[in-house]
């Protein structure tokens, strides 16, 4: 049994919490009074009920992020039944099982006082929380006066503002990772953290700081985990191209150690490729590096409303090169129903990708996170969103809900048709060169929900055989 729960319930088995890690990490002496639950968005309730309960903690502390706050509200309502029947049976000792609830994460962070996960929390942290957190436990479990957690942040009522934490100062976790974590799952790893950029639909535009962890120690840590065995890094870092030199010594750190089926991922600026980052990326072997372009959109007025920075060109002559000079596996992402954006301009965006040939499109919807200085733009651009995670827009003074319901489906079927690799035969013949991308495949969407009924569970065989008589005939099994 532990006194101190660190727990979240992450999007996949192979996602594991660099987060929950950190903060335990830096517990200081109550790290051996801790233990980390981790849980998968599918696994049945019943069992991250029964763990839970098993340890019996004083303090249960949850990471929440918008693809799990639902998840962790029934997992709260579920303990909190389980504490009242237990209760009854404890109070005449003057015990009760119920633990004290703390919430941190980005999800927790800019909710109402009145939001349901709000209302289960004793406490929510607001910000990083390596050195909070730890002040808050030694306050709950052994008396320490709250005042000494004046040097990291301040309190109002329940929620716990965190400043900033020295990024030299708090102690590294990937000891954390397990020999299991290590074999099987993906390791994630930062360098940095902040964004300089003030993209409004992201909470990173709140605070345009970039810092930086030592690199001296980082590469130690890197070093410290492929002699671990870990053969799978991606980068949590915003902008990892942000800084040449530094990106340039880490690029290469990587290069003379990774090999194959080992690779390491991170999230690039498209147009900040220098020559010297460029000549790297173009040693990596085959399968050894897997970037993320974030694009959003070629729509130049569209980018400016949202304060995103935008050099089409450049971006787009960025994505060429990856294509043809490296062998990097390239995800780019486009954002549909942002303010200003209409379904022809997204389809130009969509089609101008498209043409640069990026191994992933990556389609998604706008979501209004709580605090993103998105909102700002609701009532001049007539926004609509859902009032419930992941709160995606629903509709726009430019784009109406049917159009953003299509855009949807096309999403789903392009993962499944495109994206996952499954019909790379039959793609050239759903998307001809010289055809209009978007369009064609706006079409094959609908017919294939009107065929299906559905865009997800589908029997793969059986996609094969609408896309093949789509195309105008059988072309095999595969």
């Amino acid at each position: 049994m532990a006194d101190i729960v660190l727990a979240t319930i992450n999007a996949k088995w192979i996602h594991p919490s660099l987060a929950l890690r950190l903060l335990q990490a830096n517990l200081g002496e109550l790290a051996g009074k801790s233990c980390i639950l981790e849980f998968a968005l599918r696994q049945p309730l019943e069992e991250k009920v029964s763990a839970i309960l098993a340890e019996a903690p004083r303090i249960l502390a949850f990471s929440v992020s918008i693809w799990n706050h639902e998840a962790t509200l029934a997992l709260l309502n579920a303990l909190e039944t389980n504490w009242q029947a237990t209760s009854k049976t404890e109070s005449d000792s003057g015990t009760c099982s119920k633990p004290i609830i703390v919430l941190g994460g980005p999800e927790v962070s800019y909710l109402s006082e009145s939001a349901p996960l709000i209302q289960k929390a004793d406490w929510v942290v607001r910000g990083e929380g390596e050195e909070v957190f730890r002040v808050l436990c030694e306050h709950l479990l052994w008396g320490k006066s709250l005042q000494s957690l004046e040097p990291f942040g301040s309190t109002r009522g329940k929620w716990i503002y965190a400043r900033p934490v020295s990024l030299e100062e708090i102690k590294s976790a990937y000891h954390l990772y397990s020999y299991e974590d290590i074999a099987r799952k993906l390791i994630y790893v930062e360098a940095s953290r902040g964004c300089p950029f003030g993209c409004e639909f992201c909470l990173s535009s709140l605070d345009r700081r970039v810092r930086t962890i030592p690199l001296e120690q980082f590469l130690l840590d890197m070093d410290y985990l492929l002699s671990r065995g870990a053969r799978s890094f991606k980068f949590l870092d915003r902008t990892f191209n942000l800084d040449t030199e530094r990106a340039e010594k880490i690029l290469h750190f990587f290069l003379e150690r990774i090999k194959p089926p080992a690779y390491v991922h991170f999230e690039m600026v498209p147009s900040r490729f220098s020559d010297s980052v460029r000549k790297l990326l173009m040693q990596f072997p085959p399968g050894t590096l897997r970037l993320e372009v974030g694009i959003q959109t070629f729509t130049a007025e569209v980018a400016k409303t949202i304060g995103r920075p935008s050099n089409p060109e450049k971006e787009r002559e960025a994505l060429r090169f990856l294509r043809e000079k490296t062998n990097a596996i390239v995800h780019a992402d486009l954002i549909a129903g942002l303010p200003g954006e209409t379904m022809e301009s997204f389809a130009r965006s969509f089609n101008l990708l498209w043409a640069a040939r990026p191994t992933e499109i990556q389609l998604g919807i706008l979501k209004k996170l709580p605090g993103a200085p998105i909102a700002r733009h609701d009532e001049p651009f007539a926004m609509v969103y859902d009032t419930w995670p992941p709160y995606e827009v629903l509709e726009t003074g430019t784009m109406s809900r049917a159009e953003l319901d299509a855009i949807k489906n096309f999403a789903r079927f392009w993962e499944l048709v495109v994206n996952r690799g499954h019909f790379d035969d039959l793609v050239p013949l759903l998307l001809p060169e010289s055809a209009d991308a978007f369009g064609a495949f706006m079409e094959l969407s609908k017919h294939l929900l009107g065929r299906f009924g559905r865009n997800w569970g589908i029997d793969r065989q059986e996609l094969r055989q609408a896309l093949a008589e789509w195309c105008g005939g059988a072309l095999g099994q595969g």
